[in-house]
Protein backbone atom coordinates (compact mmCIF):
# COMPACT_ATOMS: atom_id res chain seq x y z
CA UNK A 1 0.00 0.00 0.00
CA UNK A 2 2.07 3.41 -1.11
CA UNK A 3 1.58 5.73 1.87
CA UNK A 4 1.63 9.51 2.04
CA UNK A 5 2.27 12.05 4.01
CA UNK A 6 5.38 13.12 5.81
CA UNK A 7 5.86 15.82 8.22
CA UNK A 8 3.01 17.85 6.67
CA UNK A 9 0.40 15.65 8.22
CA UNK A 10 1.92 16.86 11.69
CA UNK A 11 1.19 20.16 10.65
CA UNK A 12 -1.87 20.30 9.03
CA UNK A 13 -5.48 19.65 9.79
CA UNK A 14 -7.60 16.28 8.32
CA UNK A 15 -10.36 18.13 7.67
CA UNK A 16 -8.46 20.81 4.99
CA UNK A 17 -7.05 18.16 3.99
CA UNK A 18 -9.82 16.12 3.34
CA UNK A 19 -11.85 19.07 1.65
CA UNK A 20 -9.04 19.28 -0.67
CA UNK A 21 -7.91 16.40 -1.37
CA UNK A 22 -8.68 14.48 -4.76
CA UNK A 23 -7.43 10.82 -5.40
CA UNK A 24 -6.31 10.38 -8.91
CA UNK A 25 -4.79 7.12 -9.78
CA UNK A 26 -2.97 6.72 -12.98
CA UNK A 27 -2.55 3.15 -13.73
CA UNK A 28 0.62 3.25 -15.93
CA UNK A 29 1.60 -0.26 -17.19
CA UNK A 30 4.91 -1.79 -18.73
CA UNK A 31 5.55 -5.41 -20.15
CA UNK A 32 8.60 -6.84 -19.58
CA UNK A 33 9.58 -9.85 -21.67
CA UNK A 34 12.73 -11.54 -20.66
CA UNK A 35 14.12 -13.80 -23.31
CA UNK A 36 14.06 -16.89 -21.00
CA UNK A 37 10.72 -16.49 -19.44
CA UNK A 38 7.36 -16.44 -21.21
CA UNK A 39 6.00 -14.67 -18.04
CA UNK A 40 4.70 -10.72 -18.46
CA UNK A 41 5.83 -8.63 -15.77
CA UNK A 42 3.33 -5.68 -15.28
CA UNK A 43 4.24 -2.77 -12.96
CA UNK A 44 1.57 -0.17 -11.51
CA UNK A 45 2.15 2.79 -10.06
CA UNK A 46 -0.44 4.88 -7.95
CA UNK A 47 0.00 9.08 -7.66
CA UNK A 48 -1.86 10.84 -5.29
CA UNK A 49 -2.13 14.39 -5.69
CA UNK A 50 -3.27 16.90 -3.20
CA UNK A 51 -4.12 20.70 -4.05
CA UNK A 52 -3.60 22.76 -0.74
CA UNK A 53 -3.79 26.53 -1.33
CA UNK A 54 -3.45 26.92 -5.20
CA UNK A 55 -0.60 24.95 -4.69
CA UNK A 56 0.13 21.08 -5.98
CA UNK A 57 2.34 19.03 -3.71
CA UNK A 58 3.04 15.19 -4.19
CA UNK A 59 3.21 13.01 -1.13
CA UNK A 60 4.90 9.30 -0.44
CA UNK A 61 6.48 7.75 1.85
CA UNK A 62 9.38 5.73 1.27
CA UNK A 63 9.67 2.03 2.80
CA UNK A 64 13.24 2.62 4.13
CA UNK A 65 13.27 2.85 7.46
CA UNK A 66 15.53 5.12 9.16
CA UNK A 67 17.95 3.62 11.97
CA UNK A 68 17.00 4.33 15.73
CA UNK A 69 18.50 6.60 17.90
CA UNK A 70 21.40 5.92 19.91
CA UNK A 71 20.26 5.35 23.68
CA UNK A 72 21.86 8.13 26.06
CA UNK A 73 23.90 7.35 29.07
CA UNK A 74 22.02 5.30 31.83
CA UNK A 75 21.83 6.93 35.65
CA UNK A 76 22.39 4.82 38.43
CA UNK A 77 21.14 5.79 41.45
CA UNK A 78 22.75 5.69 44.94
CA UNK A 79 21.49 4.52 48.34
CA UNK A 80 19.73 1.65 49.72
CA UNK A 81 17.60 -0.70 47.95
CA UNK A 82 14.58 -2.17 49.42
CA UNK A 83 13.25 -5.36 47.74
CA UNK A 84 10.21 -6.38 47.65
CA UNK A 85 7.97 -9.84 46.40
CA UNK A 86 6.15 -8.99 43.07
CA UNK A 87 2.36 -9.81 44.17
CA UNK A 88 1.16 -13.14 43.43
CA UNK A 89 -1.75 -12.54 40.94
CA UNK A 90 -4.02 -15.66 39.33
CA UNK A 91 -3.88 -16.46 35.46
CA UNK A 92 -6.71 -14.99 32.95
CA UNK A 93 -9.48 -16.73 32.78
CA UNK A 94 -8.84 -16.80 28.97
CA UNK A 95 -4.90 -18.23 28.84
CA UNK A 96 -6.23 -20.35 31.41
CA UNK A 97 -8.74 -22.01 28.53
CA UNK A 98 -6.25 -21.87 26.40
CA UNK A 99 -4.29 -24.54 28.73
CA UNK A 100 -7.00 -26.78 29.42
CA UNK A 101 -8.01 -26.47 25.67
CA UNK A 102 -6.18 -29.47 24.10
CA UNK A 103 -6.61 -31.45 27.41
CA UNK A 104 -9.59 -31.97 27.48
CA UNK A 105 -9.76 -33.60 23.88
CA UNK A 106 -7.12 -35.73 25.01
CA UNK A 107 -9.55 -36.59 28.16
CA UNK A 108 -12.47 -37.56 26.02
CA UNK A 109 -10.61 -39.37 23.20
CA UNK A 110 -9.84 -41.85 26.27
CA UNK A 111 -12.52 -41.93 27.95
CA UNK A 112 -14.09 -42.48 24.60
CA UNK A 113 -11.63 -45.27 24.06
CA UNK A 114 -12.30 -46.79 27.35
CA UNK A 115 -15.45 -46.63 27.41
CA UNK A 116 -15.51 -48.86 23.91
CA UNK A 117 -12.99 -51.41 25.41
CA UNK A 118 -15.15 -52.07 28.62
CA UNK A 119 -18.09 -52.60 26.10
CA UNK A 120 -16.18 -55.08 23.55
CA UNK A 121 -14.94 -57.07 26.02
CA UNK A 122 -17.95 -57.65 28.16
CA UNK A 123 -19.34 -61.25 27.42
CA UNK A 124 -22.63 -61.28 24.97
CA UNK A 125 -25.21 -61.76 28.32
CA UNK A 126 -24.23 -58.84 30.46
CA UNK A 127 -24.22 -56.89 27.15
CA UNK A 128 -27.75 -57.66 27.04
CA UNK A 129 -28.42 -57.05 31.19
CA UNK A 130 -26.32 -53.58 30.05
CA UNK A 131 -28.96 -52.80 27.26
CA UNK A 132 -32.01 -53.72 29.63
CA UNK A 133 -30.74 -51.93 32.40
CA UNK A 134 -30.75 -48.87 30.29
CA UNK A 135 -34.14 -49.84 28.65
CA UNK A 136 -35.56 -49.81 32.20
CA UNK A 137 -33.95 -46.72 33.27
CA UNK A 138 -34.64 -44.96 30.11
CA UNK A 139 -36.23 -42.29 31.94
CA UNK A 140 -34.24 -41.83 34.39
CA UNK A 141 -31.09 -40.85 31.33
CA UNK A 142 -34.08 -38.79 29.69
CA UNK A 143 -34.50 -36.68 32.91
CA UNK A 144 -30.71 -36.30 33.54
CA UNK A 145 -29.91 -35.38 30.10
CA UNK A 146 -32.72 -32.51 29.95
CA UNK A 147 -31.71 -31.31 33.25
CA UNK A 148 -27.66 -30.96 31.79
CA UNK A 149 -29.36 -29.03 28.86
CA UNK A 150 -31.63 -27.37 30.87
CA UNK A 151 -27.85 -25.74 32.96
CA UNK A 152 -26.17 -25.47 29.96
CA UNK A 153 -28.89 -23.13 28.59
CA UNK A 154 -29.16 -21.50 31.64
CA UNK A 155 -25.51 -20.90 31.76
CA UNK A 156 -25.76 -19.57 27.94
CA UNK A 157 -28.96 -17.22 28.97
CA UNK A 158 -26.71 -15.68 31.44
CA UNK A 159 -23.86 -14.87 29.94
CA UNK A 160 -26.08 -12.81 26.69
CA UNK A 161 -24.46 -9.00 26.25
CA UNK A 162 -25.47 -6.40 24.36
CA UNK A 163 -22.99 -5.62 22.08
CA UNK A 164 -21.56 -1.77 22.46
CA UNK A 165 -22.02 0.56 19.26
CA UNK A 166 -24.48 -1.76 17.54
CA UNK A 167 -26.96 -3.25 20.04
CA UNK A 168 -26.43 -6.89 19.02
CA UNK A 169 -26.85 -9.47 21.48
CA UNK A 170 -24.06 -11.77 22.09
CA UNK A 171 -22.92 -14.46 24.38
CA UNK A 172 -19.80 -13.21 26.13
CA UNK A 173 -18.28 -15.93 28.34
CA UNK A 174 -15.19 -14.26 29.57
CA UNK A 175 -14.95 -10.43 31.57
CA UNK A 176 -13.95 -7.55 30.15
CA UNK A 177 -11.38 -7.51 32.76
CA UNK A 178 -10.00 -10.63 32.18
CA UNK A 179 -9.50 -10.56 28.64
CA UNK A 180 -7.68 -7.31 29.27
CA UNK A 181 -5.13 -8.96 31.04
CA UNK A 182 -5.01 -11.61 28.54
CA UNK A 183 -4.59 -8.59 26.05
CA UNK A 184 -1.53 -7.53 27.86
CA UNK A 185 -0.04 -10.57 27.95
CA UNK A 186 -0.67 -11.38 24.35
CA UNK A 187 0.69 -7.45 23.41
CA UNK A 188 4.26 -8.00 25.21
CA UNK A 189 4.42 -11.27 22.88
CA UNK A 190 4.47 -9.32 20.24
CA UNK A 191 6.44 -6.82 20.88
CA UNK A 192 9.27 -9.02 21.86
CA UNK A 193 8.38 -11.00 18.76
CA UNK A 194 8.72 -7.74 16.23
CA UNK A 195 11.34 -5.73 18.85
CA UNK A 196 13.94 -6.01 15.66
CA UNK A 197 11.00 -4.92 13.03
CA UNK A 198 9.56 -2.16 14.72
CA UNK A 199 10.00 1.29 12.67
CA UNK A 200 11.40 4.17 14.55
CA UNK A 201 8.70 6.95 16.33
CA UNK A 202 10.53 9.24 14.56
CA UNK A 203 9.66 7.57 10.92
CA UNK A 204 7.16 9.41 8.70
CA UNK A 205 5.07 5.98 8.42
CA UNK A 206 5.02 6.06 12.59
CA UNK A 207 4.03 9.60 12.52
CA UNK A 208 1.18 9.33 9.41
CA UNK A 209 -0.24 5.99 11.69
CA UNK A 210 -0.42 7.14 14.77
CA UNK A 211 -1.73 10.93 13.60
CA UNK A 212 -4.73 9.05 11.90
CA UNK A 213 -5.35 7.09 15.36
CA UNK A 214 -4.99 9.77 17.38
CA UNK A 215 -7.55 11.93 15.05
CA UNK A 216 -10.36 8.89 14.77
CA UNK A 217 -9.84 8.77 18.23
CA UNK A 218 -10.49 12.51 18.96
CA UNK A 219 -13.50 12.95 16.29
CA UNK A 220 -15.60 10.08 18.06
CA UNK A 221 -14.51 10.43 21.67
CA UNK A 222 -18.83 10.72 21.97
CA UNK A 223 -18.43 7.37 21.92
CA UNK A 224 -17.46 6.03 25.85
CA UNK A 225 -15.33 3.03 24.58
CA UNK A 226 -13.01 5.13 22.63
CA UNK A 227 -12.03 7.32 25.58
CA UNK A 228 -11.98 4.51 27.79
CA UNK A 229 -9.12 2.87 25.67
CA UNK A 230 -5.40 3.94 25.61
CA UNK A 231 -4.34 3.99 21.89
CA UNK A 232 -0.70 3.23 21.16
CA UNK A 233 0.82 2.32 17.52
CA UNK A 234 3.15 0.56 16.47
CA UNK A 235 4.78 0.44 12.76
CA UNK A 236 6.42 -2.97 12.09
CA UNK A 237 8.63 -3.79 9.03
CA UNK A 238 7.10 -6.74 7.42
CA UNK A 239 6.46 -7.16 3.45
CA UNK A 240 2.78 -8.92 5.58
CA UNK A 241 -0.16 -7.03 4.35
CA UNK A 242 -2.25 -7.08 7.55
CA UNK A 243 -2.91 -4.68 10.11
CA UNK A 244 -4.64 -5.29 13.91
CA UNK A 245 -5.70 -4.03 16.96
CA UNK A 246 -5.34 -5.47 20.54
CA UNK A 247 -8.17 -5.17 22.92
CA UNK A 248 -5.58 -3.26 25.24
CA UNK A 249 -5.18 -0.33 22.14
CA UNK A 250 -2.34 -1.29 21.01
CA UNK A 251 -2.42 -0.90 17.12
CA UNK A 252 0.12 -3.30 15.01
CA UNK A 253 0.73 -1.77 11.29
CA UNK A 254 2.56 -3.90 8.75
CA UNK A 255 4.71 -1.49 5.94
CA UNK A 256 3.31 -3.86 3.56
CA UNK A 257 -0.24 -2.72 5.03
CA UNK A 258 0.99 0.51 4.01
CA UNK A 259 2.56 0.11 0.57
CA UNK A 260 -1.14 -0.87 -0.31
CA UNK A 261 -3.18 1.69 0.52
CA UNK A 262 -3.54 4.49 -1.82
CA UNK A 263 -4.17 7.83 0.20
CA UNK A 264 -4.82 9.08 3.79
CA UNK A 265 -8.91 8.11 3.12
CA UNK A 266 -7.78 4.67 2.91
CA UNK A 267 -5.58 4.25 5.73
CA UNK A 268 -8.63 6.37 8.13
CA UNK A 269 -11.15 3.64 6.98
CA UNK A 270 -8.60 0.57 7.62
CA UNK A 271 -7.98 1.90 11.09
CA UNK A 272 -11.58 2.72 11.93
CA UNK A 273 -12.05 -1.06 11.04
CA UNK A 274 -9.00 -2.28 13.10
CA UNK A 275 -10.11 -0.36 15.43
CA UNK A 276 -13.78 -1.21 15.75
CA UNK A 277 -12.73 -4.58 16.38
CA UNK A 278 -11.55 -3.51 19.58
CA UNK A 279 -14.64 -1.87 20.88
CA UNK A 280 -17.28 -3.89 20.02
CA UNK A 281 -15.24 -6.49 21.66
CA UNK A 282 -14.65 -9.02 19.00
CA UNK A 283 -11.76 -10.80 20.47
CA UNK A 284 -13.47 -11.73 23.39
CA UNK A 285 -17.12 -12.46 21.81
CA UNK A 286 -15.25 -15.20 19.07
CA UNK A 287 -12.81 -16.35 22.15
CA UNK A 288 -16.61 -17.09 24.26
CA UNK A 289 -18.32 -18.67 21.25
CA UNK A 290 -15.10 -21.49 21.03
CA UNK A 291 -14.69 -22.00 24.67
CA UNK A 292 -18.64 -22.77 24.39
CA UNK A 293 -17.99 -25.38 20.82
CA UNK A 294 -15.04 -26.57 22.18
CA UNK A 295 -16.75 -27.61 25.62
CA UNK A 296 -19.95 -29.11 23.37
CA UNK A 297 -17.53 -30.92 20.93
CA UNK A 298 -16.52 -33.03 24.31
CA UNK A 299 -19.61 -35.14 24.46
CA UNK A 300 -19.30 -35.61 20.55
CA UNK A 301 -15.92 -36.51 21.04
CA UNK A 302 -16.64 -38.96 23.57
CA UNK A 303 -19.47 -40.75 21.60
CA UNK A 304 -17.30 -40.53 18.34
CA UNK A 305 -14.58 -42.95 20.06
CA UNK A 306 -16.83 -45.16 22.40
CA UNK A 307 -18.90 -45.91 19.20
CA UNK A 308 -16.79 -45.71 16.22
CA UNK A 309 -14.84 -50.01 16.64
CA UNK A 310 -11.32 -49.20 15.66
CA UNK A 311 -9.05 -46.25 16.06
CA UNK A 312 -8.87 -45.38 12.05
CA UNK A 313 -12.65 -44.54 12.10
CA UNK A 314 -12.55 -42.58 15.21
CA UNK A 315 -9.82 -40.37 13.85
CA UNK A 316 -11.74 -39.85 10.60
CA UNK A 317 -15.13 -39.13 12.81
CA UNK A 318 -12.84 -36.61 14.82
CA UNK A 319 -11.25 -34.80 11.69
CA UNK A 320 -14.76 -34.49 9.99
CA UNK A 321 -16.41 -33.18 13.47
CA UNK A 322 -14.07 -30.99 13.51
CA UNK A 323 -14.16 -29.85 10.13
CA UNK A 324 -17.62 -29.21 10.47
CA UNK A 325 -17.57 -27.10 13.71
CA UNK A 326 -14.79 -24.85 11.53
CA UNK A 327 -16.89 -24.40 8.35
CA UNK A 328 -20.19 -24.32 9.81
CA UNK A 329 -19.67 -22.46 12.79
CA UNK A 330 -16.58 -20.58 13.27
CA UNK A 331 -15.60 -19.27 9.87
CA UNK A 332 -19.05 -17.96 9.26
CA UNK A 333 -19.02 -16.19 13.06
CA UNK A 334 -15.81 -14.77 11.68
CA UNK A 335 -17.50 -13.25 9.09
CA UNK A 336 -19.99 -11.90 10.09
CA UNK A 337 -17.91 -10.13 12.65
CA UNK A 338 -15.80 -8.93 10.03
CA UNK A 339 -18.62 -7.23 8.18
CA UNK A 340 -20.01 -5.70 11.45
CA UNK A 341 -15.96 -4.21 12.42
CA UNK A 342 -16.64 -2.73 8.25
CA UNK A 343 -19.67 -0.86 9.29
CA UNK A 344 -18.63 0.54 12.23
CA UNK A 345 -15.20 1.54 10.49
CA UNK A 346 -17.15 3.51 8.52
CA UNK A 347 -19.22 5.19 10.78
CA UNK A 348 -15.67 5.96 12.07
CA UNK A 349 -14.45 7.07 9.96
CA UNK A 350 -17.08 9.22 8.29
CA UNK A 351 -16.93 10.94 11.74
CA UNK A 352 -13.28 11.80 11.07
CA UNK A 353 -14.08 13.35 7.84
CA UNK A 354 -12.51 10.76 6.06
CA UNK A 355 -13.96 10.35 1.75
CA UNK A 356 -15.82 6.96 2.69
CA UNK A 357 -16.08 6.44 -1.31
CA UNK A 358 -12.64 5.21 -0.98
CA UNK A 359 -13.49 2.15 1.36
CA UNK A 360 -15.19 -0.11 -1.57
CA UNK A 361 -11.08 1.23 -4.10
CA UNK A 362 -9.75 -0.12 -1.48
CA UNK A 363 -10.91 -3.63 -1.39
CA UNK A 364 -11.07 -3.46 -5.08
CA UNK A 365 -7.46 -2.71 -5.21
CA UNK A 366 -6.85 -5.80 -3.24
CA UNK A 367 -8.72 -8.24 -5.82
CA UNK A 368 -7.00 -6.85 -8.57
CA UNK A 369 -3.53 -7.40 -6.61
CA UNK A 370 -4.51 -10.51 -6.33
CA UNK A 371 -5.50 -11.45 -9.40
CA UNK A 372 -2.11 -9.58 -11.17
CA UNK A 373 -0.26 -11.42 -8.30
CA UNK A 374 -1.65 -15.05 -9.56
CA UNK A 375 -2.13 -15.16 -6.07
CA UNK A 376 -5.18 -18.18 -5.78
CA UNK A 377 -7.94 -17.14 -3.73
CA UNK A 378 -9.98 -19.57 -1.47
CA UNK A 379 -13.79 -19.58 -1.81
CA UNK A 380 -15.78 -17.06 0.66
CA UNK A 381 -16.98 -20.52 2.86
CA UNK A 382 -13.76 -21.27 3.35
CA UNK A 383 -12.15 -18.19 4.42
CA UNK A 384 -12.37 -16.66 8.06
CA UNK A 385 -13.31 -12.94 5.80
CA UNK A 386 -15.71 -12.10 3.12
CA UNK A 387 -14.52 -12.04 0.02
CA UNK A 388 -13.37 -8.77 -1.77
CA UNK A 389 -16.03 -8.51 -4.01
CA UNK A 390 -18.77 -8.74 -1.56
CA UNK A 391 -16.95 -6.50 1.08
CA UNK A 392 -17.13 -3.91 -2.13
CA UNK A 393 -20.97 -4.64 -2.80
CA UNK A 394 -21.63 -4.16 1.24
CA UNK A 395 -19.73 -0.81 1.77
CA UNK A 396 -21.36 0.43 -1.29
CA UNK A 397 -24.72 0.14 -0.05
CA UNK A 398 -23.20 1.79 3.48
CA UNK A 399 -21.94 4.71 1.73
CA UNK A 400 -25.12 6.61 1.44
CA UNK A 401 -25.13 6.82 5.38
CA UNK A 402 -22.03 7.45 6.19
CA UNK A 403 -22.24 10.57 3.64
CA UNK A 404 -24.99 11.46 5.92
CA UNK A 405 -22.91 10.96 8.99
CA UNK A 406 -20.42 13.20 7.61
CA UNK A 407 -22.23 16.03 7.07
CA UNK A 408 -24.03 15.77 10.04
CA UNK A 409 -20.35 15.95 11.50
CA UNK A 410 -20.05 19.33 9.84
CA UNK A 411 -16.96 18.04 7.33
CA UNK A 412 -15.48 19.93 4.24
CA UNK A 413 -17.73 19.02 0.99
CA UNK A 414 -16.12 16.31 -1.07
CA UNK A 415 -14.73 16.68 -4.22
CA UNK A 416 -17.26 15.39 -7.22
CA UNK A 417 -15.18 13.11 -8.66
CA UNK A 418 -15.68 9.75 -6.95
CA UNK A 419 -12.61 7.72 -6.51
CA UNK A 420 -14.37 4.50 -7.37
CA UNK A 421 -15.32 6.26 -10.47
CA UNK A 422 -11.57 7.09 -10.72
CA UNK A 423 -10.54 3.38 -10.36
CA UNK A 424 -13.01 2.01 -12.63
CA UNK A 425 -11.74 3.87 -15.82
CA UNK A 426 -7.86 3.52 -14.81
CA UNK A 427 -9.04 -0.12 -14.53
CA UNK A 428 -9.88 -0.27 -17.85
CA UNK A 429 -6.81 1.42 -19.20
CA UNK A 430 -5.12 -0.75 -17.33
CA UNK A 431 -6.44 -4.06 -19.07
CA UNK A 432 -6.98 -1.96 -22.37
CA UNK A 433 -2.55 -1.24 -22.42
CA UNK A 434 -1.78 -4.81 -21.35
CA UNK A 435 -4.01 -6.03 -24.32
CA UNK A 436 -1.95 -4.05 -26.64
Amino acid sequence: MALLCGSLFRSCHFSLLSSHLIGNLRVCTRAVYPQSSWRNTISTSVRLRASLTGRTTSYQIYSKATAPLPCGPVLTPCGHYFHTSARLRALPAPLIWMIIKPLQKIMAIILGRSIRKWWVALPDKRQQLVRKYAWQKRWQIAGGAGVAIMIVALFLLTHLDESPLTGRTRLLVFSKENYMEMAALTSDAYMEEYAELLVPVTDPRHQVVKWVVQHLAQRNKDIPEVNDISWTVHVVQSPSVNAFVLPNGNVFMFTGMLEAIADVHQLTIILGHEMAHALLGHAAEQASMSHVLELLSVVLLIAIWAMCPHDSLSMLGHWVQGKLRELLFQRPFSRKLEAEADQVGLQLAAKACADVRAGPVFWQQMELRDQLSGEPTLPEWLSTHPSHRNRVAQLDRLIPEALELRERCVCPALPATDPRDVFSKSVRVLLKNTRE
